[in-house]
């Protein structure tokens, strides 16, 4: 069918293809778009309220063809740029009877589900972390580390309105800056003092 034989021509090297592949790709192509291009005939589609209608049951088709994948990969591949057009029609086509702000929601529906399922698995790896970090600490030998503490600077702000923490030993802070550790700001030539 199309689809297969878009697979095969799609999968060749853009030099690999003869000017009656191209010719067959653009036909395809063009032939989707004429298919999904057909207005919808109320008349003709009087089913019972919530049944799909033809132009759902094209797209289904397609999903379940997997040309949906297949135009995803013409539209992005930098080699396949000359189907650009056609892809964006086809796409527009697709989405002809949806409204916006529906579509808009659906996806938010699903990424906010998906978003707070990976916001628990995090939590559970980070508790997990604590958890192992926890046993490390209890089996290490105490010997002195070079580590000279955290001190919080009151009254000195970070970003985000937290108090600043500073990790050096106490005896450098007087030399303390904003810009501790920071590569030090090049003076362009021209804009050196003479």
């Amino acid at each position: 069918g199309p689809h297969g034989t878009l697979t095969v021509l799609s999968s060749q090297d853009w030099e690999q293809r003869q000017e009656e592949d191209t010719l067959l790709i653009e036909r395809i192509l063009l032939l989707l778009r004429n298919v999904l291009h057909v207005p919808p005939d109320p008349v003709e589609e009087q089913g019972v309220d919530g049944d799909a209608s033809v132009h759902d049951r094209v797209l289904w088709a397609l999903h379940i063809s997997g040309m949906d994948d297949l135009l995803k990969f013409l539209a992005s591949a930098q080699t396949e740029q000359q189907w650009a057009l056609h892809v964006l029609e086809i796409i527009s086509l697709m989405f002809r009877d949806q409204n916006p702000e529906e579509l808009a929601a659906l996806g938010q529906g699903q990424a906010g589900a998906e978003h707070g399922e990976d916001t628990r698995e995090l939590e559970t790896l980070r508790q997990r972390e604590l958890a192992e970090k926890r046993a490390r600490a209890l089996q290490r030998p105490s010997r002195h580390s070079r580590f000279g503490g955290s001190y919080v600077l009151q009254g000195l702000k970070a970003i985000g309105d937290r108090d600043i923490i500073f990790h050096k030993g106490l005896h450098n802070l007087k030399n303390y800056s904003h810009d501790l550790g920071k590569e030090p700001r090049r003076v362009p030539r021209r804009r050196q003092a003479a």
